[in-house]
């Protein structure tokens, strides 16, 4: 039985609360975890109902950062759902809020882009932080945490690791473009101990020139659900694939993309019907080592798949990929979903 993982980055937009101000919680929520549209909701409560009904588990990695802004009732609100589906909730960080705080910043004057602009001391510390404002929000104490951006690096895990969090899961072999210094290479996709930490990699395909990231926005269903076949069919204990809250959105989020709620609505589909397969969670059952060292086999490049693909993010490039000043899309948001 193959593990599949399916992780969804839960995050309020603080581009969003920089641009229209501190007070702007509700409009952040309403656009960056419900999703709310002309057309209808397609953010956390959405994906929720979806796995529901197909009977499939999610992890959703939560970030706790806003509460600084807003205190712990904003975060209540993101957790409370998922918890209330017996979902499973785990930690994210984004350390952007951090130039928002002002003085609810734990760290004092400092600030950065990603966790890994920060010494060991001030991780350990902006951890511990955001861990304690989940178990506040009603969330378990978290057993696994992803970086914002994946952008966590060897003192992350060490961090990790002094603070009794046991998965990592910041490493995307198939996005060498990410911010990540974790000491792990493109060959490093099983999970593996490190400084401390189980490293667990996020599931990658072959494409034409290297690898791929499973990402929702990042490939075709038909290629998500080739890679999970392809991971059973091989013997490979557990997949990571990553989405986010807002991903179904447009990328100025003011409409529902029709051609990526449509891929995840059918990777449900076809994940609810495939043998040997079961979606998984950390609380329940964490990705377990590799019983023997070495690579794990990747799903092949195809290029019936590859040309599909493009055709598809073409048009949803086309349709959904303008941006306006209502909002402001992270850039490396922004590079995970082009091509």
């Amino acid at each position: 039985m193959t593990q599949l993982y399916i992780t969804i980055d839960t995050e309020y937009e603080p581009y969003f609360a920089s641009k229209h101000g501190t007070g702007s919680w509700r409009e952040n929520f309403d656009q960056s975890i419900d999703c709310v549209t002309p057309g209808g909701s397609v953010g956390v409560g959405f994906q929720l109902d979806t796995f529901d009904r197909h009977g499939l588990k999610a992890v959703f990695f939560v970030d706790p950062m806003p509460a600084m802004l807003w205190g712990v009732a904003a975060i209540e609100d993101v957790v409370g759902p998922i918890l209330a589906k017996g979902h499973d909730v785990q930690l994210h960080l984004h350390t952007e809020w951090l130039a928002l705080a002002g003085s609810a910043n734990p760290l004092g004057s400092r600030t950065g882009v990603n966790l890994k602009d920060f010494d060991f001391e001030d991780q350990c510390a902006l951890i511990d932080y955001a861990a304690d404002v989940l178990l506040s929000a009603g969330a378990p104490y978290p057993v696994a945490f992803r970086a914002g951006n994946y952008g966590a690096n060897d003192d992350t895990l060490r961090a990790l690791a002094d603070l009794g969090i046991e998965y990592d899961t910041s490493h995307c072999p198939g996005f060498p473009a990410s911010p990540c210094e974790i000491s792990l290479g493109a060959d490093d996709r099983q999970p593996v101990r490190h400084f401390g930490t189980t490293e667990v990699p996020i599931g990658c395909v072959g494409d034409m020139l290297s690898l791929r990231h499973a990402q929702l926005t990042a490939l075709s269903s038909d290629e998500l659900l080739a890679a999970v076949e392809h991971a059973r069919d091989n013997a490979v204990s557990n997949f990571t694939m990553v989405s986010h809250s807002f991903e179904l959105l447009s990328r100025d989020r003011s409409k529902i993309n029709r051609i990526v709620k449509r891929r995840f609505e059918r990777l449900c589909e076809g994940i609810a019907e495939m043998p040997g397969v079961s979606t998984a969670t950390y609380a329940s059952a964490p990705p377990a080592l590799a019983s023997s060292p070495g690579l794990w086999p990747t799903l092949p490049a195809s290029i019936k798949r590859t040309a599909f693909r493009m055709a598809e993010q073409a048009m949803v490039n086309a349709l959904y990929g303008e941006r306006t000043k209502a909002a402001v899309v992270p850039m490396f948001a922004l590079a995970a979903m082009a091509e």
